[in-house]
């Protein structure tokens, strides 16, 4: 599988590390920065970079997924979340890392390096890597009222009208 890496500085030892574990399993994967620790740099260009990359690379039918690292992974998955196609999710247990994928077909993951140790994050990703979606009814429902949304800005009509 491609897996598509961004972070900002607060990830960047987690980012390298992952780099090789995630090769080591044989996934090709893709930095797509930093290159070097800088502690005032802007990590939305690297993390909306990899989104875009995971999205162009599913519509091209490449099996692709992305993860994006920050001190505490808010502001990463807000910035993945801004490409059209991606669904980010914050992941702070293996719980989270399988309902991303089984609820929400999560092509994004966001994770904290500040928040936890490498082991926990290898287990995090494994878990999302892994995990399949359900393909349940509701959860393809769900998702397609996301992207009617994210295309036009349609919703459901309101019940409480």
């Amino acid at each position: 599988m491609r897996i598509h890496i961004a972070t900002d500085h607060a990830g960047l030892d987690f980012s390298t590390q992952l780099q090789e574990y995630l090769r080591a399993q044989g996934h090709e994967v893709t930095d797509h920065g930093p290159v070097e620790y800088d502690a005032l740099d802007d990590y939305p260009a690297f993390c909306i970079r990899a989104a875009q990359a995971v999205v162009a690379d599913q519509a091209a039918g490449v099996e692709a997924l992305g993860i994006v690292f920050g001190g505490s992974g808010n502001g990463e998955q807000i910035a993945a979340n801004k490409v059209h196609g991606i669904r980010a999710a914050l992941v702070w247990n293996v719980s989270t890392a399988e309902l991303a994928r089984e609820h929400n077909d999560a092509n994004v993951i966001s994770i904290g390096a500040r928040q936890h140790t490498f082991d926990e994050v290898t287990t995090f990703i494994d878990t999302f890597i892994a995990t399949p979606f359900t393909n349940e009814e509701r959860h393809v429902r769900r998702i397609g009222q996301i992207a009617d949304f994210e295309r036009d800005g349609s919703l459901l009509p309101d019940p409480r009208a």
